[in-house]
Order: structure tokens, then sequence, then C-alpha cells
């Protein structure tokens, strides 16, 4: 297991926790939406730190995005597996073909 598998447990464990006694709970209590809407949040602070340079800053707010990603996929019901499937599944292929071949609504 990885600490990204860890957390995503953890995450996980948090969806019957108080709202009270935990961040988690509180941000999957409050509906996907708002999960996406913190996970928008921590992506533009780290853009902001990738622009500044600081590589220290830019790290925490890389894990402040990996962990509302988290958070979002869970609220959705989306396991971290399915995501990592979906990686594995591309792998080896150039994005710019992987991009051609996506289904256009």
């Amino acid at each position: 297991m990885t600490i990204l598998h860890d957390l995503a447990a953890t995450i996980e464990a948090r969806k019957t926790a108080d709202p009270e006694s935990s961040w988690t709970a509180k941000l999957l209590a409050k509906g996907p939406e708002k999960a996406a809407e913190k996970f928008g949040e921590e992506a533009v602070e780290a853009i902001i730190e990738a622009v500044r340079g600081d590589r220290g800053r830019l790290a925490a707010e890389a894990a402040d995005v990996l962990y509302h990603l988290l958070v979002m996929l869970a609220a959705r019901d989306v396991a971290l597996d399915d995501v990592l499937s979906e990686l594995a599944r591309r792998s080896g292929t150039s994005g710019i073909d992987e991009k051609a071949g996506r289904n256009r609504t």
C-alpha cells in the first residue's frame, strides 16, 4: 500500500465520522460540490506557488491538492484504484494520441 492508498482509506473511514471531530468528515458532509470547490481552491494555490518558484511551498500545496482530490473522489464514490487503473491504461500512449482518442460529446 502507498501513502495515497493509506490516505484514501482514512478519507473513506471519515465518511461516517462526526463532522465536528474531523475536517474530512466536515468537508464530506457539505457534499460533492463543496469538495470540488475546495479542490479547485487548492489547485489555484499550487499554481501560484509553481509560478513563484518556491519549491517548499509548492510541495506543501501539492500535498493539499492530492488530499482534496482524494476527498473529492470519495465524495462521488470514485476509488483511487479506479484512477490508477485509468493511468495504467494510458501508460505508454502518447498524450497527443490519448487526447485525440477520447470520445467527444
